[in-house]
């Protein structure tokens, strides 16, 4: 691919909500201390969106923040993609009503993409090739709100999860942009993370609500087995069949589902510290933001030419991998609630 009709990444922006919950205000009605959630996750805290914060609202804030950063206008965005697993609504697609907020032209397309906790990386890929020999620029908004669908007594998921949006703007690359990406789902595994009601299969009733069907579920032990068996070696393969040049050690930005595996996966495919990217300890598990706030988080620390591996894998199960070529430096770093 050459320079001139590479697509890189321009911007991008990342919304928390202003609402901090504590290990202790969700570890009580759970049965454990905060030095379990710690000990157990690395997780010290995370942000939960108010009652009147719905997914699209942080995703357009995100969003925003990334078009500001890149400096480019609303009016100018071609594409609209919203990965989240957490719409506002079943229909309609909950990047309508981000373009809407946005302002972004009328006729526009806008939809939602849904692969879990990978679905950023999803997005990514599918934006990063429509927008390819065009001259264009799309917004890419990984968003959840998670926090709506915990069961407050189930230890091995609402310790995990928080709630957030991160985006980014694609666009023409000066440099060599995203250089490859790889999609993978294994649905064999499909059932390990679910939320087993509110669609066709089983719809939302009272039954349903009682039985606690519509809490996501997930089923700890064999998602780390999964994660330890099958993203390891898939990252690898991915970095041997895109060897970097050698001058400079990629960075590593990776789905933040919880800090002790991380850690542990870093480790193994010889990322050191410096150069892996973390902000579960103040966020917790986002979802399809996780990739995205983290990566907003890290500009600080990269610089134009460095190689970001960008690495998302979850619910599907599934995983999506990227590796970009940076060439944007931030002017500023954007933290904060809406």
């Amino acid at each position: 691919m050459s320079s001139r009709t590479a697509i890189g990444i321009l911007g991008t922006g990342s919304c928390l909500p202003s609402n901090v919950v504590t290990n202790e205000e969700v570890g009580a009605p759970a049965g454990v201390t905060d030095e379990w959630i710690v000990r157990k996750t690395g997780i010290h805290e995370r942000r939960w969106a108010k009652p009147d914060e719905a997914t699209s609202g942080l995703a357009a804030t995100a969003a925003r923040r990334a078009l500001t950063d890149a400096g480019i206008r609303a009016r100018d965005v071609s594409l609209v993609v919203v990965a989240t697993s957490t719409p506002d609504s079943p229909q309609p697609p909950t990047a309508t009503a981000v373009a809407a907020d946005l302002g972004v032209p009328s006729g526009t397309p806008a939809f939602d993409i849904n692969a879990v906790c990978s679905g950023f990386v999803f997005a990514l890929t599918t934006a990063e090739r429509m927008l390819r020999g065009t001259g264009r620029h799309a917004v890419v908004v990984g968003a959840d709100i998670y926090s709506r669908t915990l069961d407050p007594t189930d230890r091995s998921t609402v310790v995990l999860f928080g709630d957030g949006a991160g985006a980014v703007v694609l666009g023409p690359s000066a440099g060599r942009g995203v250089l490859a990406t790889r999609l993978a789902s294994f649905p064999e595994k499909r059932d390990l993370i679910r939320v087993p009601a509110g669609g066709s299969a089983i719809p939302a009733s009272p039954e349903s609500l009682a039985r606690g069907l519509h809490y996501f579920t997930m089923e700890g032990r064999a998602v780390r087995e999964f994660v330890e068996g099958r993203i390891g070696p898939l990252v690898r393969d991915f970095l041997d069949a895109h060897p970097t040049d050698g001058t400079r050690h990629p960075h590593l930005v990776p789905h933040q589902a919880n800090g002790r595996m991380l850690e542990a996966l870093a480790a193994h495919l010889g990322f050191p510290p410096e150069h892996t990217h973390l902000t579960v300890q103040r966020y917790g598990n986002t979802g399809a933001a996780s990739v995205p706030i983290t990566l907003d988080h890290a500009t600080d620390r990269l610089t134009p030419g460095d190689l970001v591996v960008l690495a998302g894998f979850g619910g599907g199960m599934a995983a999506g991998i990227a590796l970009v070529e940076w060439e944007t430096r931030r002017a500023r770093h954007q933290d904060g609630g809406t």
